[in-house]
């Protein structure tokens, strides 16, 4: 069976890629994904086990939520990697294995994800190539399958996240065990599976609870913040990605060296901590969303570090000025691993930035965020009062993801075209789309409010709850609060459940709706959550504020 990807927006026609991925991974690297997966949920039906018996351990769920996140699009395309993740996966599975047979579990009848062994790197591929996506045969089946494994991907990253802030909530683990175990498990039935969907947005809702946590009580709540998006005049090294510890650690590293520090991508909303803004070499934001990265990781002139996705095959240009950390890997890029003390070296990256010119400056001026749910309540009453007197007639949520496609054109245009009594809340790097284009306020509330990371999307559902009890309503969906939403990666995925499990209805996707949703899956969601997509902007604004 050769490669079949449609996780992500972007694949292929809209249908899958065959060949080798839109986001640039290779046919071997796609197959060993999948083979990844297909091994850790060999290991989630042992640890379901393990756990019943007491016998389960940490290092497990660790092992889970890394593999996982690496097989996220754009995150690793090193088939070495993979390569090594699966041999390690097979000794932790087989680990767990033993100890249910010294407790007295029987292991001999258990799903062949949890008893297939490879004597060869040959057998490893001969593996991959028959446990992918279309190994299961029926349409809506596979279709209920991956929607569950995409959302429990997603709560792997944000579960990651939380993770390294020392955050960890076991009843998280438990459900994606079971979750990854469900999806290959033939007696379950399709309205099991959609069931099963549903509770994955209850967790997802949960893990985003965690990391908003993780995040606030390390960092501070965010603030409203002017962020400079010109150059100074020191070399600098670029952070992109999403993990707030790593940039943490190369602040701290950086600090009296002369050598600046900027963010790129969905490493923006780091300006809006608090704890962060102690870092007078901390200088501001360099460029836009992932996806523009070549050009502008060229121009940056010094070395760039990539801490989670997305991240897209390196230039020749810049390949040597890039490094990756955590579960992010690229073949020939030097990767900084955690040390033996649990900490991160980043002395090679900052002497490498002491050698190279500082970036070339490609725009100036500032943006501003900071508008997650703490900063967006304290004006609750603001909000409120123009709400009443009609200065503002509808919210508009444009959160989710950018990328390439150039109908992707919609979302600025939509949001240049929106009433100027609206308000856009967004979060995640479809902000790009938007958020410098000066759309002005509201009697001072900024028509574009940015709460944060893709990875901080718990916020908009936040404020939409706090909303709906402020106006004494009895159904979120009573709110002035449409959903545009642009999606890109299995993130969004964990998300949109979320969403649908909080009760959010009538929720759009674009620029396309997901390859994976076969047509039966989808009308399911049309009819039960209203889930659409777009057509042009016009229509669709008339189409949203008469709603």
């Amino acid at each position: 069976m050769s490669m079949f990807c449609y996780q992500c927006q972007e694949t292929s026609k809209g249908v899958g890629c065959t060949l080798r991925g839109v986001c640039g991974k290779t046919e071997d690297v796609a197959k060993l994904q999948d083979l990844l997966v297909y091994t850790l949920k060999g290991i989630a039906i042992c640890n379901v086990k393990a756990r019943e018996k007491g016998v389960a351990e940490e290092k497990t769920d660790k092992f889970l939520i890394d593999g996982l996140f690496s097989t996220v699009t754009n995150v690793n395309f090193d088939k070495n990697y993979f390569v090594e993740k699966i041999k390690e996966a097979l000794a932790i599975r087989d680990e767990i294995k033993e100890k249910l047979v010294q407790a007295g579990v029987r292991v001999d009848g258990l799903h062949d994800s949890t008893r297939w062994s490879p004597k060869s790197d040959e057998d490893l591929y001969a593996k991959a190539a028959q446990v992918g996506v279309l190994s299961t045969q029926d349409e809506d089946i596979r279709s209920l399958r991956e929607l569950i494994t995409y959302g429990v991907k997603g709560m792997a990253a944000y579960a990651y996240h939380a993770y390294a802030l020392g955050y960890k909530d076991d009843s998280l683990f438990e459900f994606m065990e079971k979750a990854l175990a469900a999806t290959v498990d033939d007696t379950l039935s399709a309205d099991d599976l959609v069931a099963l969907a549903m509770e994955t947005g209850k967790h997802g809702v949960d893990v985003m609870a965690l990391l908003d946590k993780a995040n606030t009580s390390t960092y501070g709540h965010p603030e409203i913040t002017k962020v400079n998006i010109g150059v100074r005049k020191n070399p600098g090294i670029l952070i992109s990605g999403h993990d707030l510890k790593d940039l943490e650690e190369l602040l701290k590293q950086t600090e009296g060296t002369g050598v600046d520090v900027y963010t790129h991508g969905e490493m923006l909303p780091a300006h809006y901590y608090p704890a962060f803004k102690k870092y007078s070499h901390f200088a501001g934001n360099y460029g836009n969303a992932w996806w523009q990265q070549d050009k502008e990781f060229e121009s940056f002139n010094g070395p760039i570090l990539m801490t989670t996705n997305c991240m897209i095959p390196p230039r020749d240009s810049y390949k040597d000025r890039l490094y990756t950390t955590g579960v992010v890997g690229f073949e020939g890029v030097k990767h900084i691993p955690v040390g033996p003390d649990g900490k991160k070296d980043f002395s090679e990256i900052i002497e490498h930035a002491k050698r190279c010119k500082p970036p070339v400056e490609i725009e100036t001026g500032e943006i501003v965020g900071g508008f997650a749910h703490n900063q967006v309540l304290s004006l609750a009453d603001k909000i409120v009062e123009a709400v009443k007197s009609g200065a503002i007639k509808r919210f508009f949520v444009m959160a989710g993801c950018d990328g390439r496609m150039k109908s992707r054109q919609y979302y600025t245009d939509f949001a240049k075209a929106l009433p100027e009594d609206t308000v856009i809340l967004t979060a995640g790097c479809a902000k790009y789309r938007y958020n410098k284009l000066g759309l002005g306020d509201i009697n001072g509330i900024p028509r574009v409010l940015d709460a944060g990371q893709c990875n901080d999307s718990y916020s908009l559902a936040v404020i939409a709850l706090k909303l709906k009890e402020v106006f004494g309503l009895d159904d979120v969906n009573k709110l002035p609060i449409s959903y545009n939403i642009a999606w890109y990666e299995q993130k969004a995925v964990i998300v949109l459940l979320a969403l649908l499990y909080l009760g959010v209805k009538n929720i759009h996707l674009g620029p396309t709706l997901p390859a994976f949703l076969s047509p039966n899956v989808a009308k399911v969601l049309v009819d039960k959550f209203g889930i659409g997509g777009i057509t042009n902007v016009d229509d669709d604004i008339k189409m949203f504020m008469g709603a």
